[in-house]
């Protein structure tokens, strides 16, 4: 494996800190189960072993982990693991490159792969991936080599990567300045009901619960970042509908907030409740059907299909288009046959 510029931590880097105030609507809550919403992959043994070692303050006392948090509480959080996110190593892991030039490149990413490490995840990320395969990807402002934008996890789909600064720079403005053109495909829950339709409304971290975004309304416009999604009908399946979302902003978890706002949470989207039966009937034989489904399509409805930029230095206007991938595919033509017999019916 490669080491990438590798920074050892000092002393105290040695651990991961969090820290927040505790929301004024919060009713009384053990703070191991606090955590759990709080703090993405810290299981109740970490945060339990955290609280033995006196790791866990709430308003600079160190408390147990029967502790129940109160509004406004001010909680400190130190956990012992090492920020292998500073340590980037590269691996020879396989990536789909569909496009590569001396500027940059795009990558068809696969469901499943993080891409950058962070808490939890410190191995088997894109970002190892192209550490491995080229020598002195540019920084974005982040320190993340090459990264110009990102999808989430178990989102499949195109993302652009900067071989150089000027390409960094120059991509990084489109992206900011709401030039480049990316299209999602998504199966989401319920029959939407107009052909096509925008959302605004700013998304910022849920108060409740951090592992979540939300939108917040016009009372709350000093909450969150602006954000704009537009999307479009595609194909209705019965109590499930195949959209298609273009994005104006780029915000955390975009659409998966935008279309569980108006009604309409992702398919199998577990950190919005989408994996649970949200529209349909209450017969057994429907439930089994859902939960196969699910098996098929392990993962949020997602995949960024389209991707299109102005190539920072010929000019052009790039666009790619990738298939939706087969979990998703199947995922879809079980629901076209259920809806059909449906008709039937």
């Amino acid at each position: 494996m490669d080491a990438y510029t590798p920074q050892l931590p000092d002393e105290d880097n040695l651990y991961e800190h969090h820290s927040f105030t505790v929301d004024k609507g919060q009713t009384p809550l053990r703070i191991d189960k606090y955590l759990m919403n709080f703090v993405e992959n810290a299981t109740r043994n970490k945060i339990q072993a955290a609280a033995k070692n006196g790791s866990i303050y709430v308003n600079d006392v160190p408390v147990k982990s029967n502790y129940k948090v109160k509004p406004f509480d001010a909680i400190r959080v130190r956990f012992a693991h090492p920020p292998f996110e500073n340590l980037l190593v590269g691996e020879d892991i396989d990536i789909d490159v569909v496009y590569e030039d001396d500027d940059l490149l795009v990558v068809n990413k696969a469901a499943g792969m993080v891409v950058h490490p962070g808490h939890g995840n410190y191995s088997g990320t894109l970002i190892n991936a192209l550490i491995h395969r080229f020598d002195n990807l540019p920084n974005n402002s982040s320190e993340r080599p090459g990264l110009v934008h990102r999808i989430d996890k178990d989102t499949s789909g195109l993302l652009v990567v900067a071989k150089t600064e000027e390409a960094m720079a120059h991509l990084s403005n489109q992206f900011a300045n709401k030039t480049s053109e990316r299209e999602y495909v998504a199966i989401v829950w319920g029959n939407v009901k107009e052909d096509e339709g925008t959302i605004e409304g700013n998304i910022g971290r849920h108060p409740k619960n951090r592992l979540q975004n939300t939108v917040f309304f016009d009372d709350e416009a000093d909450k969150g970042k602006p954000a704009v999604t537009h999307y479009s009908v595609l194909e209705r399946l019965g109590y499930v509908t195949l959209v298609s979302c273009k994005l104006e902003t780029g915000r955390t978890h975009q659409i998966r907030v935008h279309m569980k706002h108006i009604g309409h949470t992702l398919f199998n989207d577990e950190r919005y409740g989408g994996e649970k039966v949200l529209k349909g009937t209450t017969f057994t034989k429907y439930k089994q059907f859902v939960d196969n489904c699910f098996k098929v399509l392990p993962r949020q409805a997602l995949h960024a299909k389209t991707l299109g930029f102005v190539h920072p230095t010929t000019g052009e206007f790039m666009r790619f288009d990738s298939d939706i991938p087969d979990d998703m595919q199947q995922c879809i033509e079980k629901w076209k046959t259920y809806s059909k017999h449906q008709e039937l019916e």
